[in-house]
């Protein structure tokens, strides 16, 4: 159990999954535009990888930490490794986008200028007046010298590097930097071209050609893009913080300068420009990039939005009214009459919304209590949350504050929320709170009751509409009394005796996990029936692996959907034989928690905030809640056999460790996510 053949190393998981986003990009049976969005996605996702991971792996080998992981790797051969990877993942980016993105969008009428020379004189006139007018005054160039030193450069910001000759001082070559402008939009669409094709130019062109009038003195010798990625993983010391509030808001300002990790230049870069950059920002070799085209992929998304390729896109989805709610109803009578299933974002996440909505408004709503871990911009909820507690509500919110690069943000509306008169709270020492829980405390005829709303993902009514999520809605007493222990936990550390259908990390979710997972393999060796199926972002946890292996070879059928990261070896012989993993990567984010356990023909479903990580079951406050009502087990039984039947946006699981595209020779085509997008739209 303790061979490293047993387990896939995390890091290299995570690139896999990656590697399946990018084969969407590559799959030309997916319209154009959407699989732009994909190809934008694989940047932005190593983007974070590299900030988060990688840095916290240097953190490791600058510390001296030399104790292997699970699959037996050191931090440093993990480093290694990474870069290895993801230099090959790099290349076969631009290759897709040299090759394949670019003279599809030309032939489809969208050109996007790689050869500034190629412009027409029309297009040249129109750039330089834009550079002129729009661009040129909030430049600011920088000179590196004897008086001036190499200034610092923000993690992710996009700046051109040159060198500059003085024009007196022939022997003397100096470096300057300028700061492609966040400020405006980094995609320009200028006049068409002779072939009548939508043409768009990015800004870093436009400055790099032009570069010459922001320094007259001097003769520029060259000028090339560069980005410097940076350590952003925050490191708190919760129990010597007096405010976490303000220990967060200090780190989140060293986010911007901490130490390079990463560094991404044109592959046409002079070598003395580089040499001053690489010595400079302190970069290993293998850390910089040498790209074939753009840096940052991510200005995709600003593609896709252009108008007039609606034909090359998806239509859009528009979630659809749940199938188990009446609109015109009032919402607390029907969660009186019968629990409530949401599957997000097939149908709309509005209930949930309305449901904070209606209890500020209520007269009878005595108190809501609810967890944030991220929220939009402009959250619906959060004004909801606040007009309840000028109501007079009793209102107490847990807004966590080390939800990773949400930070700035549930800062602002933490502040809004106690200005408002919520009871705010920020989390607990050591630990995130990342479940997922409202309480609605309301007075009736018949007493007190209490609503409760238990989810997979957060309240976020934007990434509703993209994330795949379940939620149910319940005013069953034993599942109210739970709800009021967790806030009462949550506020004023009082942990209950015993619970009644909840089960929390980091208290005692992992063994919950571990007595069903015993009990499948107990009944498995009786000849009893036995059976797991489970659906989750990630799985790395060492004890849970074991004890899916000891059930695979006491005979468990058990099947895994994994979407990202998992460290289990399937199908291996002698080890895994009965265990099938599949990662579905489609239009949405597959993002919900849903557990099946046999139980000898009793099935017990559950679903829940957590993965199956050692973070999830022992650093954060997860919640996993049963779902009992059989109605809605058969639905999410349903939900799981789909997913299990897709074979067009599932990736199957291999005894080496690579995934393959499903087999579709004589299997009907199924396309899980759309297949809940019908089905929604039919009820």
């Amino acid at each position: 159990m303790e061979q490293k053949e047993c387990f896939q190393n995390r890091e290299l998981s995570w690139l896999d999954f990656n590697w399946r986003v990018l084969s969407e990009a590559r799959d030309k049976n997916i319209p154009l535009m959407e699989r732009l969005k994909f190809l934008s996605i694989t940047a932005s996702n190593l983007d974070e990888f590299f900030m988060i991971r990688v840095a916290s792996l240097k953190d490791q080998v600058n510390a001296g930490y030399t104790k292997k992981d699970i699959a037996g790797m050191t931090s440093k051969e993990q480093i290694d490794a990474i870069l290895k990877a993801t230099h090959k993942f790099a290349t076969t980016q631009y290759t897709t986008y040299n090759r394949s993105f670019l003279p599809a969008l030309r032939k489809a009428g969208l050109k996007i200028v790689t050869e500034y020379e190629k412009l027409t004189q029309e297009q040249t006139d129109y750039v330089d007046t834009y550079f002129k007018q729009e661009v040129f005054p909030v430049l600011t160039p920088m000179a590196v010298d004897s008086s001036r030193p190499f200034p610092l450069i923000r993690n992710k910001s996009l700046n051109i590097g040159a060198l500059l000759m003085d024009k007196k001082k022939k022997d003397t070559i100096d470096f300057a930097l300028v700061q492609v402008p966040s400020v405006l939009p980094r995609v320009v669409t200028i006049p068409e071209d002779e072939d009548n094709c939508t043409t768009i130019i990015l800004l870093e062109q436009i400055i790099e050609k032009n570069i010459q009038k922001l320094f007259m003195n001097y003769k520029v010798l060259c000028a090339t893009p560069f980005r410097v990625m940076r350590n952003a993983d925050l490191t708190i010391d919760e129990d010597e913080a007096a405010d976490l509030l303000i220990e967060i808001e200090k780190q989140l300002k060293k986010r911007q300068w901490g130490e390079a990790i990463r560094l991404e230049v044109e592959d046409n870069i002079d070598k003395r420009l580089l040499k001053t950059l690489r010595r400079e920002l302190r970069i290993a070799e293998d850390s910089i990039f040498k790209i074939n085209g753009p840096l940052d992929l991510t200005f995709l998304m600003k593609v896709y939005d252009l108008e007039g390729f609606e034909q090359l896109k998806d239509k859009k989805y528009i979630p659809q009214p749940p199938a188990m709610l009446d609109s015109t109803r009032n919402l607390f009578e029907q969660i009186r009459e019968r629990d409530i299933l949401l599957h997000h974002p097939y149908e709309s996440f509005e209930p949930v919304v309305n449901f904070v909505r209606a209890a500020a408004k209520d007269a009878n709503v005595l108190a809501i209590k609810q967890t944030l871990y991220r929220v939009s911009s402009h959250s619906p909820i959060i004004a909801s949350l606040a007009e309840a507690a000028e109501n007079g509500k009793q209102v107490s919110v847990l807004v966590e504050l080390k939800a990773r690069f949400d930070e700035e943000n549930n800062i602002v509306w933490a502040r809004k929320l106690e200005k408002a008169g919520c009871h705010v709270i920020y989390g607990l020492v050591g630990l995130k709170t990342h479940s997922k829980i409202t309480l609605v405390v309301r007075k009736e005829e018949d007493g007190i009751r209490r609503y409760v709303h238990l989810g997979t993902g957060n309240y976020n009514d934007s990434t509703a509409k993209l994330y795949t999520d379940m939620g149910i809605f319940t005013c069953k007493p034993r599942y109210g009394e739970d709800a009021t222990a967790v806030f009462n936990m949550l506020s004023g550390y009082s942990e209950p005796l015993a619970w009644n259908k909840l089960s929390l990390a980091p208290l005692w979710l992992r063994d919950r996990f571990l007595s069903l997972i015993a009990r499948e393999c107990d009944n498995a060796k009786k000849g009893r029936p036995a059976a797991i199926i489970a659906k989750m972002n990630s799985l790395c946890d060492p004890g849970i692996i074991k004890a899916l292996y000891e059930a695979s070879a006491a005979g468990v059928n058990i099947r895994l959907i994994v979407r990202g990261i998992c460290c289990l070896r399937a199908g291996v012989p002698g080890l895994s034989e009965n265990i099938h993993v599949r990662s579905i990567v489609g239009t949405f984010l597959e993002h919900s928690r849903i557990f099946y356990f046999e139980n000898n023909g009793i099935p017990e479903f559950y679903m829940g905030s957590a993965d199956w990580m050692p973070r999830n079951l022992d650093k954060r406050v997860e919640i996993l809640f049963p779902v009992e009502d059989p109605e809605l087990q058969d639905k999410i039984k349903h939900i799981l056999d789909i997913q299990l039947a897709d074979t067009k946006k599932a990736h199957i699981l291999m005894p080496d460790g690579t995934y393959e595209k499903v087999d579709q020779r004589g299997k009907t085509p199924l396309n899980s996510q759309m297949y809940f997008c019908k089905q929604a739209m039919e009820h």
